[in-house]
């Protein structure tokens, strides 16, 4: 998935991912990924409409966003 997750990263791609809160709640999230390390990704949820960081251990399933739209 890291692999996945640094393309979307390079190419500009909207991801929408599966995530597991602090409180063991569920969410889906389309993000567009600014930066990544071991630990986090740094990125813009569209979702919420602001920067968010996640934890890559707490994404339990990510794809790209089926249009074909880039996003600045």
């Amino acid at each position: 998935m890291n692999r996945q997750l640094e393309k979307a990263m390079l190419e500009n791609r909207a991801m929408e991912i599966i995530y597991e809160k602090n409180d063991h709640t569920f969410s889906k999230r389309t993000i567009l990924i600014k930066h990544i390390n071991e630990t986090y990704i740094k990125a813009f949820c569209l979702t919420k409409k602001q920067p968010r960081v996640f934890r890559i251990d707490s994404i339990l399933a990510a794809s790209y966003v089926r249009e074909n739209k880039r996003y600045a």
